[in-house]
């Protein structure tokens, strides 16, 4: 589809583009690890998690076996690994027996085996196992504050890893002596493995102190058993030194770049100019979604820093302050922000997708926007601005019929954005 006869066609055919660069059938074989002695092993965690496994199964062949957990709805067929389905963004029981079932199936492996551990985006809430002493509520609890609070990424992940069983190097720690293979499909900005799903693999830097003042930053509230496991050693993660990391080795076989990249050589094949801002994008979704429009309008007014027709591409994670009575959505809290900021400009159209196809808590990815998008809501006695204010994105293009439903995508690199200028 070129962009001259449908454009938000064209931004949708791109996502499908950035979508399949980061699909794990064309990754994992490309990762393999020597085959061991011993036996086999795969545990796994994630939203691709599951695609990950049947990837595995298709270039590994036997012996294998193993257990993945994904999101409910992200399942894949496999034969020889079992595949279990726990609750995300907000964790719940089957995560928590998930996650003690990888546990003991990693437990009392032996130098000569191999574990492959499948990790993508969505891992550190279907990994909820809490350390011993808490519970799962209350890491469903201090989990959903977070997520409402606006807090980065990394931030999120800092006080789960500390309040966690599996995550922050305990995963790979359970593992040894057995040598440990990790794969990872990321979906945060700068690629850091120690973040992907909250590193269950990977040795940590953060103490129980940054949890303390992460909480403190974002003024939650926690229960005095949980105040008191920080300040105890049990709170503490592996260390990135620690000998039970020593034998194992963390890949990442797919990140937002590759998928930006994919779109871009997509666009310049149509003959538009494009601007890749990059894969590390965060903050504030409408703030994000100001500054977008302000270098689209100077591409659109001044040729620069690209000229029309052109493409600006981003890529990373921003995060949604909820404030009113919507439902979030960084990718359509930033459609909505973009469109009041651009204010109907001729021949500007956006697409914004979580490229796992679930926007927040929606099944829905994202959404599409146009010139006549604000002058079809008020034909629909919709106010754009209200919206906003709202945080209820998801409602207004629901409403017009623009949303982006994929159903799952079976992987994650995180949002895609995309800004077309005629």
């Amino acid at each position: 589809m070129s962009y001259k006869d449908n454009p938000t066609a064209f931004l949708r055919s791109l996502f499908t583009t950035a979508v399949a660069a980061a699909d794990p059938m064309k990754q994992v074989s490309k990762f393999l690890p020597e085959r061991p002695k011993g036996r086999t092993i795969v545990v796994g965690a994630g939203k691709g998690s599951a695609r990950m496994a049947e990837a595995l199964e298709a270039c590994w062949g036997e012996p294998l076996e193993g257990v993945v957990v994904t999101r409910y709805g992200h399942e894949a067929p496999c034969s020889r690994i079992e595949i279990l389905s726990a609750s995300h963004p907000v964790p719940d029981a089957a995560g928590e027996r998930a996650a003690q079932r990888i546990l003991d199936t990693v437990s009392g492996l032996t130098e000569d085996d191999l574990v492959i551990v499948l990790i993508s985006g969505g891992g550190s809430a279907l990994l909820s196992l809490p350390a011993a002493g808490l519970t799962l509520e209350d890491k469903i609890e201090i989990n959903k504050a977070l997520l409402r609070s606006g807090a980065a990424i990394d931030e999120v992940n800092c006080v789960r890893k500390h309040l966690s069983a599996v995550k922050g190097g305990r995963l790979a720690a359970a593992i040894y002596p057995a040598r440990c293979h990790a794969l990872m499909i990321s979906d945060v900005p700068g690629d850091d493995p120690a973040i992907i799903a909250s590193g269950p693999t990977v040795g940590e830097t953060t103490t129980a102190e940054d949890a303390k003042a992460i909480l403190k930053r974002y003024g939650i509230a926690v229960p005095e058993h949980v105040a008191r496991h920080l300040d105890t050693p049990a709170a503490s993660c592996i260390a990135p030194d620690d000998i039970r990391l020593s034998r194992t080795e963390n890949h990442i076989i797919a990140t937002p770049f590759m998928s930006l990249e994919a779109a871009a050589e997509q666009a310049k094949g149509e003959g538009l100019s494009v601007l890749v801002l990059g894969d590390t994008i965060e903050g504030e979704a409408r703030e994000t979604g100001i500054v977008h429009a302000g270098i689209a309008e100077a591409v659109y007014h001044h040729a620069t820093p690209v000229p029309r027709p052109a493409l600006i591409l981003s890529g990373g994670e921003t995060c949604v302050t909820v404030r009113g009575n919507g439902r979030g959505g960084r990718n359509v809290e930033f459609l909505l922000s973009l469109a009041v900021q651009l204010n109907g400009l001729d021949s500007v159209y956006a697409l914004s997708g979580d490229t796992d196809g679930v926007d927040g808590r929606e099944e829905v990815a994202g959404a599409v926007i146009a010139p006549d998008t604000l002058a079809r809501a008020r034909q629909a006695g919709i106010d754009a601005r209200a919206a906003l204010d709202d945080n209820d994105g998801h409602g207004f293009f629901e409403a017009l019929g623009d949303q982006v439903i994929t159903g799952p995508t079976l992987t994650n690199v995180n949002d895609f954005r995309a800004i077309l200028i005629l």
